[in-house]
């Protein structure tokens, strides 16, 4: 059985064993209108047989695994394909890994049917019975996966099918929900007598002001419907007794669930930070999309991190919360983080420590759940869109094959009782510092400051050194920008004095010459460019400190028929290219785990001098500005670089990688797309032969950057918009020296 009893000798409310590591994949086929979109396929997850070995590499002992009524049995259980299943089941069960079937997840089954439609009980009962004809021997379920969550969205909200918007469709899909998941129960058991219930639910808290406490009270207690009606526990006198009677409820729909008790063997929480919400009338402070009314007062939803002065026990508090009303075994069944890639890992260690405090406190929590294995798309939008946004989870799937990432290697220290590793682990996530709170705080502000070894980031008066600064400021990673004097990286002993002084876990190197044409006959750039990066890389290398450096899409000489990619040979055109070519030699050289980034011309919201910048500063003059239109380059916008090359670097990525935004475009077609933005004349813009632009250097006619290695940076229309949206006021034109700046953002590489 997954679930043993606990050791009567340790007494009847410790745990039986140590705190397992289970793992999951985000499986959910949503449907809205009638585009359906699935989890599974869009992860890859569908067609890699290896992703359960993948999964049971991290040394869980349970997998939340996806065998969806929907995608096993579209057309009826008479035409049931169980090919896919039957293979991955089996290979679980080689590597020693329970199953906990999931056979719902956000959806509403085959398209035949719905959550509002009384035949999905049946539909689903009959395919949990031949499910568990055709598995005897697995002994966990989950029916349907958050059934309260599922049934607000779908029935209440209106955002997934059947798009109902009222408290009878709500009621509906919820009780459609739990009566299949009490009758499914009763078939498996009939099979097998041992299957047990893994039951979750999304328990986010409500905080508010005083003047919200009821619509608080009450968003706290209907959370809890799920576990309540399964057990049984919704009589007259329960606080969500006339609300669903308002709803629709009958009063012989409700006692139906308490002459059918079907207690959870476990139940699963499913915890995320924006779970936790504030309810606030004062609706001036918040933007108009998070405005709301119950009908009485017309308030503020917002997330509670960002405005509670008080720090969150998201975990904990749930735990514990639930072993007070309940008494069963716990798990937490996801734990999830949108965001970069120090985070996630704070994120799930967080989740873990909390979960080892709740068992020390006597709460029986058997296990935690590393979940979205394999990330998962379009939850920004709640699955509405089809945006093409992902978030990536242990593996990055934006690769040939699924990329591991840090988070990897934490899941298996957990899972083998080790301590973590991660030198980023030492700082405190953002739900736990200061900086969390975008409105007025609620209550006194507590929080951590940031705290562990430092990254040394070299090229303090540059635009990468300093966009690599404020995105470690952004993303609480202790740093140290060094100036030449401070860390001179072509000097062996000003690099020993720095690296011996500050003992940095990772240095990344943002100095360097830029100017390509002047680069010809100054002897700087042979200097900053190629001996520079091998010193440093040398130095690491002995001290066992991570390195990230930056190389360029010069080092090819533009005679390929399409994208260069990681695998090209070099084969620069000017002393400029020939210099990072160099260093990328060397540095691998020195230290085969160095991280080599090659990038293209960049252009950020900070840096006046890019190219972007001049031509919207040339265009808003009304001054007429040469372009060149017979090279073709991949923009590259810095803080999507900066985000990337970090995670890379917090992955322990190696080697050479493309990072640019995905595209292709002359610097003649990137002057008309800013103009096109920005509503500018383009008519000023003169598109010529890079020959008349007086150029020393000579440069490829094409040096388009692709990658094979990982797709991990958005698409040149995306870093275009987000430019515009970031990009400050122009300053006042009188001080402009407009042919100084044309050449400047002409001619600087990285």
């Amino acid at each position: 059985m997954l679930l043993s009893p606990p050791d009567p000798s340790q007494g009847a409310a410790a745990p039986p064993r140590p705190l397992a590591l289970w793992a999951g994949v985000e499986p959910t086929v949503s449907r809205v209108g009638d585009d359906l979109m699935d989890q599974l396929a869009l992860s890859g997850f569908d067609t890699r047989l290896e992703d359960v070995d993948r999964l049971a590499s991290l040394g869980v002992q349970a997998v939340r695994f996806p065998l969806l009524w929907e995608r096993t049995a579209p057309d009826g259980l008479d035409r049931a394909d169980w090919r896919w299943a039957d293979a991955r089941l089996a290979r679980l069960a080689e590597r020693g890994v329970a199953p906990i079937l999931g056979l719902v997840h956000h959806g509403s089954g085959p398209v035949h049917t719905n959550l509002l439609d009384p035949g999905f009980e049946e539909g689903l009962t009959e395919y949990a019975r031949a499910v568990a004809q055709r598995y005897p021997d697995v002994t966990a379920f989950t029916p349907v996966n958050e059934p309260l969550t599922t049934a607000r969205f779908s029935g209440l909200y209106g955002h997934w099918y059947p798009h109902g918007r009222d408290e009878q469709s709500f009621w509906l899909a919820l009780k459609h929900e739990l009566r299949a998941t009490v009758l499914s129960m009763q078939a498996i058991r009939e099979v097998n007598p041992n299957a047990q219930l893994v039951q979750t639910e999304d328990l986010g808290h409500v905080f508010s002001t005083p003047l919200l406490a009821d619509q608080a009270k009450f968003e706290n207690e209907r959370r809890w419907l799920t576990f309540d009606l399964l057990l049984g526990r919704v009589m007259p006198d329960h606080p969500m007794w006339g609300y669903l009677l308002w709803c629709g409820a009958t009063p012989a729909e409700l006692e139906w669930f308490q002459e059918h008790r079907c207690p959870p063997d476990v139940l699963g929480l499913n915890v995320y930070v924006t779970s936790e919400r504030f309810l606030d009338e004062r609706v001036e402070r918040y933007p108009n999309h998070a405005h709301g009314s119950n009908g009485r007062v017309t308030y503020a939803d917002v997330e509670a991190v960002r405005v509670r002065g008080a720090r969150l026990g998201v975990c904990l508090e749930r735990l514990r919360e639930a072993h007070a009303r309940y008494g069963l075994p716990l798990a937490i069944t996801e734990t999830h983080l949108d965001c970069t890639r120090e985070e996630q890992l704070r994120w799930l260690l967080d989740c873990w420590q909390d979960a080892r405090q709740a068992r020390e406190e006597g709460v029986d929590v058997r296990a935690l759940t590393a979940w979205a294995a394999f990330g998962a798309y379009e939850w920004n939008s709640l699955l509405t869109r089809r945006d093409g946004y992902y978030e990536s989870g242990l593996w990055d799937v934006r690769a040939p094959a699924p990329r591991p990432t840090a988070l990897v290697t934490l899941a298996r220290e957990l899972a083998a009782g080790q301590a973590p590793s991660h030198p980023v682990l030492a700082g405190p996530g953002w739900w736990r510092r200061p900086g969390r709170l975008l409105y007025p705080p609620e209550g006194e502000v507590t929080g951590k400051d940031v705290q562990g070894p430092p990254i040394l980031i070299t090229g303090a008066t540059g635009t990468l050194g300093q966009a690599f600064a404020r995105a470690c400021v952004e993303r609480g990673l202790p740093h140290v920008l060094c100036s030449r004097a401070q860390l001179d990286i072509a000097d062996p002993t000003s690099v020993r004095s720095a690296l011996d002084h500050w003992r940095p876990w990772a240095v990344i190197n943002a100095a360097g010459y830029v100017k390509v044409d002047d680069a010809e006959g100054d002897p700087r750039n042979e200097r900053e460019n190629a001996h520079g990066p091998a010193v440093l890389a040398r130095a690491c290398a002995g001290r066992g400190v991570s390195l990230l450096t930056f190389s360029s899409d010069l080092v090819f000489d533009g005679c390929k028929d399409g994208p260069y990619v990681e695998g090209d040979r070099p084969h620069p055109l000017n002393a400029y290219g020939r210099s990072k070519c160099q260093a990328e030699a060397a540095v691998l050289a020195a230290h085969p785990a160095a991280l080599v980034v090659r990038t293209s011309a960049f252009f950020g919201p900070w840096d006046e001098h890019n190219f972007a910048h001049v031509v919207r500063r040339e265009l808003s003059a009304g001054r007429r500005m040469p372009v060149a239109s017979d090279q073709t380059v991949s923009p590259t916008y810095v803080p999507h670089l900066t985000r990337a090359a970090l995670d890379l670097l917090i992955d322990g990525a190696a080697g050479v990688w493309h990072l640019a935004n995905r595209g292709a475009v002359t610097w003649a077609g990137w002057a008309r797309r800013v103009a096109d933005l920005l509503d500018l004349d383009a008519g000023l813009l003169d598109a010529v032969p890079a020959a008349r632009l007086g150029q020393r250097a000579a440069r490829p006619r094409q040096s388009v950057l692709d990658s094979e290695r990982a797709w991990l940076m958005p698409d040149f229309e995306c870093a275009l918009r987000q430019w515009q949206a970031e990009a400050p006021p122009l300053p006042a034109p009188d001080r402009w020296d407009g042919q100084r700046e044309r050449t400047r953002a002409g001619s600087l590489r990285v």
